[in-house]
């Protein structure tokens, strides 16, 4: 489940990590600065349909964007091959 407060704090983190303001975000998007703020504060929700668009943006894959790099990893699974 996503909560809409962890999504909104995940956004402002990962946007301020990669050293971009939500003017330069909401250009990038091209979208308003208005809604990466409405985003950020968990008053809106990003289009489902630029999900994709966001975590480009952000340097990220779509599941540490909605859940996490904690969810990322546990939910990474590796598979060795010994028969060789």
């Amino acid at each position: 489940m996503i909560y809409p407060e962890d999504l909104a704090r995940r956004i402002k983190s990962l946007r301020r990590k990669k050293g971009l303001t939500q003017n330069t975000l909401s250009e990038l998007m091209d979208v308003t600065p208005q809604a990466v703020s409405k985003w950020e504060t968990g008053r809106a929700l990003p289009d489902l349909s630029r999900l994709d668009e966001l975590a480009a943006a952000l340097d990220v894959e779509i599941t540490e964007l909605l859940w996490g790099r904690d969810h990322t990893a546990k939910n990474t699974s590796v598979r060795i091959d010994t028969d060789s």
